[in-house]
């Protein structure tokens, strides 16, 4: 028989197949073996309360994932790691931590320093939520929200974002992939460019860029590889064109010299508010495929689309496990929460969480502990009916942007309707820039805009582009906005005229 464990409702089964990984109640089949999962709470104190051990046990448990048996990736990992991540070792605290893992009887752990919970200020709470119903934070629950935590990530919210990631992915071998919770997806992007980028390496990114990413890779000094897109996303043929001086065969074990990834935000990118068709993401992986590199897939707009027939994420066709896909609940339940995750290769997975180990330790709990009872409250559908109000709202907010966009910038500017996100991007069509209309002298007309040079790889150059939010401003500023925006680029050119500046 198997030794068996059991902490809060889930059991870990260890056998000569392997770690095997289940929930109370259910059952997993090994081979030629069946077994049925049970609760076993061991306690040589009856008076010990059951909400110290349910926050133990979700401690210690440090994986959570609905696999069946785990195998070995046949890709190799190494050669796209950084000298940085390469050098990062378990500390003997973690190698340690094991031992506690383990649970043994009488045993006496004086490993972690944790503090008593006892001692806590807070003992529960309760949030009243939108609809007027109320969350319930119990006194267990607080211990864990509280306490320290699992560098991956609160073990019950983990179960939820693996049958979720399974639910809107369906990803193919599954077994050699892992999830660990970051503070936003921000946070996880930062992590795997440190645990990727070399100082000089290439950077493929597509362009416009989302502006943090650009912002957190330009410290390593890396050389950028911007593919040119459209309202679609980006162009397959260019990147092509952009790998065409290396030969395939000859790079796929390359270490230097050559792009290790592709950074893409395919779904309702910021700030262009395309969406990347299946053809082309198909095209994309095909190429990541030829020349053996991987794809950071940034997709926290990934539920706010605006088209009937949403494509599959770059995720869900990657049969060689070598997309590194990050999410994000700040467009569904709040920023202020942060919380993100990131799904990928373990081995990748894996330094990430060495990474966040001497960096952030563990994604707040109080948040992690709020979002998965909400998720328990809600269950998947009703976290996905939210999700679809929310992108509801968010089209009417589009429609009435490009509607004011028609009535007072036609002439005078060029877009395409976003299908996704929170963006509208604009080209002014009779400017070359719009920096310093944008940063001086919008002022006067009390009207706050990003220029588009914050999202290409060199802002040095002139950009006639505005990135411009509609999310949050009622339907009537949107459309003051637009009128506002309007009078500005009139002020503009004028301005270029009184200076003798050309304007186009």
């Amino acid at each position: 028989m198997p030794r068996r464990r059991a902490y809060s409702g889930s059991c870990i089964y260890e056998s000569g197949y392997g770690l095997w990984r289940g929930c109370a109640n259910t059952s997993n089949s090994l081979p030629n073996t069946h077994v049925t999962l049970t609760v076993l709470i061991r306690s040589q104190d009856s008076t010990t309360s059951l909400g110290v051990l349910r926050y133990k046990a979700r401690l210690l448990l440090p994986r959570l994932l609905p696999v069946t048996r785990q195998t070995v990736s046949t890709m190799d990992y190494t050669r796209f790691l950084s000298d940085v991540s390469k050098g990062r070792q378990a500390t003997i605290l973690r190698d340690l931590f094991k031992l506690q893992l383990q649970d043994e009887e009488d045993w006496i752990y004086l490993i972690g320093g944790l503090p008593n919970a006892a001692y806590f200020p807070f003992t529960s709470g309760t949030l009243k939520m939108a609809d007027g119903d109320t969350l319930e934070i119990t006194p267990p629950l607080m211990v864990d929200a509280l306490q320290y935590g699992n560098t991956i990530g609160y073990s019950p919210l983990l179960k939820q974002l693996c049958s979720l990631t399974q639910r809107l992915h369906d990803p193919p071998c599954w077994q050699h992939r892992d999830l660990m919770l970051t503070t936003g997806s921000q946070d996880g992007l930062d992590k795997a460019f440190s645990m990727l980028v070399n100082p000089g390496d290439f950077v493929l990114v597509e362009e416009p860029c989302y502006s943090s990413v650009i912002s957190s890779l330009t410290p390593y000094q890396v050389r950028f590889l911007p593919v040119e897109t459209d309202a679609e996303g980006m162009k397959p043929e260019a990147l092509r064109n952009i790998l065409s001086r290396w030969n395939p065969q000859e790079v796929r074990g390359a270490t230097k010299d050559f792009p290790k990834f592709l950074y893409t935000n395919p779904t309702g990118a910021n700030p262009s508010g395309g969406v990347l068709s299946e053809t082309r993401r198909r095209e994309i992986y095909g190429i990541a495929c030829e020349y053996n590199f991987l794809i950071l897939e940034d997709d926290p707009y990934y539920l706010q689309v605006y088209l009937e027939q949403p494509p599959p994420s770059f995720l869900k066709i990657d049969t060689e496990c070598r997309v590194l896909r990050f999410d994000s609940f700040s467009k569904t339940l709040g920023g202020g929460l942060r919380i993100g995750y990131a799904i990928g290769a373990k081995a990748l997975i894996d330094k990430m969480v060495l990474h966040a180990q001497v960096s952030s330790q563990c994604v707040s709990l109080m948040s992690q502990v709020i979002v998965s009872e909400l998720l328990r409250k809600w269950g998947e559908d009703g976290f996905l009916k939210h999700s679809h109000n929310i992108t509801l709202f968010y089209k009417q907010q589009r429609d009435a942007i490009v509607a004011s966009a028609e009535k007072y910038l036609k002439g005078l500017c060029e877009w395409a309707v976003p299908a996704g996100g929170l963006f509208l991007w604009i080209k002014v069509t009779c400017l070359k820039d719009t920096t310093g209309m944008l940063l001086e002298r919008a002022k006067k007309r009390k009207l706050v805009l990003v220029p588009g040079n914050s999202f290409m790889t060199d802002p040095s150059k002139p950009c006639p582009f505005i990135r411009v939010s509609f999310s949050f401003n009622t339907i009537h500023l949107l459309d003051e906005a637009m009128k506002r925006l309007a009078d500005l680029i009139q002020d503009e050119i004028e301005f270029n005229a009184s200076t003798g500046k050309s304007s186009s």
